[in-house]
């Protein structure tokens, strides 16, 4: 177990240093934010004196040298926009991106998994065919399409729910709605089809021929082993998260993290945009390592045939 980890934990290590390398030097050749920040201009004196302030001054490679000391140590970087420190910036808007994944999230567990074992268990007949449809549904339509369908018939047309902003618990039920949408078709999809294999498989027919009931195949042969694949989707739609509140945030002009690093792409502010994507990166990695611990504790065949590869190569 802790040899299988530790090979996960090591390419993690290389995929962070990857990213930051890559994160590094992208944003240095995506434009100079003095360009986006100043549009009047700015004099030769001003821009050596700015450039100095913010150690743009010096070559790359001393750069990025600095960079990663400062990391080291614990500091992030001042904002080059705001003039404040960016870990400071990213705990301001961590709340509200916080409230809309964690809603989301549930929403997608409260209605994914009972929609995908109802398009199993009823294939073929009527609600079933609803549990698919509404997958399909969500699975087709793009998030930023909803969110502006939302907007336009509860926020606009019915005036049931505010559409902007996030002052309120009301102001984060349209882009919950929107986010989870895609999460559910996902879930409903995959679970549907990991069910119907499992219960083609000779032990759950052994099962029904030996007199159990519907319920106890179902939960005690048919969900226990549909489950294990499962984790997969469910950590996969963690990532989904974090990809989909960048869109939905924007849209409903929620002030999260997605809001802060869209900004800060806008305006090539350095700083923040390196923590945002190396951030991004850490919760991503962190969360597939989650994913592959919970299959080893689950499947004992998992981490031994890990450590057999490892044994070979």
């Amino acid at each position: 177990m802790i040899g299988f980890l530790a090979g996960r934990v090591a390419r993690a290590g290389v995929t962070l240093l990857l990213v930051l390398v890559v994160t590094f030097a992208g944003a240095r050749i995506s434009g100079n934010p003095f360009d986006y920040l100043y549009d009047d201009g700015l004099t030769a004196e001003q821009r050596a004196e700015l450039s100095a302030e913010f150690g743009l001054d010096r070559p790359l490679p001393a750069q990025f040298a600095a960079y990663v000391g400062a990391l080291a140590t614990g500091n992030f970087g001042v904002s080059i926009a705001q003039r404040r420190p960016v870990l400071d910036l990213y705990a301001e808007a961590l709340p509200s991106t916080l409230v809309l994944a964690v809603s989301a999230f549930a929403l997608t567990l409260a209605v994914g998994l009972p929609l995908g074992v109802l398009a199993a268990v009823r294939r073929g007949r009527f609600w079933g065919g609803v549990a698919m449809g509404v997958a399909f549904l969500g699975y087709a339509m793009p998030h930023f399409v909803l969110a502006i369908i939302l907007v336009l018939v509860f926020g606009l047309a019915l005036s049931w729910l505010p559409s902007v902003g996030g002052d309120t618990p009301w102001h984060y039920v349209l882009p919950t709605v929107t986010l989870a949408a895609g999460l559910v078709a996902s879930v409903v999809r995959f679970l549907r089809g990991e069910m119907l294999e499992v219960m083609g498989q000779d032990h759950v027919r052994t099962a029904r021929a030996t007199g159990l009931s519907g319920p106890r195949v179902l939960w005690g042969h048919v969900a226990r082993n549909a489950a294990l694949p499962v984790l997969t989707i469910v950590g996969l739609q963690l990532n989904g998260l974090i990809n989909g509140s960048l869109i939905i945030e924007t849209v409903f002009a929620l002030p999260g993290i997605g809001q802060t690093f869209v900004g800060a792409v806008q305006v090539r502010d350095y700083p923040v945009l390196q923590f945002g994507v190396m951030a991004y990166a850490l919760v991503v990695v962190v969360i597939n390592l989650g994913v592959d611990a919970l299959y080893a504790v689950a499947d004992p065949r998992i981490r031994r045939g890990g450590a057999t590869r490892m044994a070979e190569a």
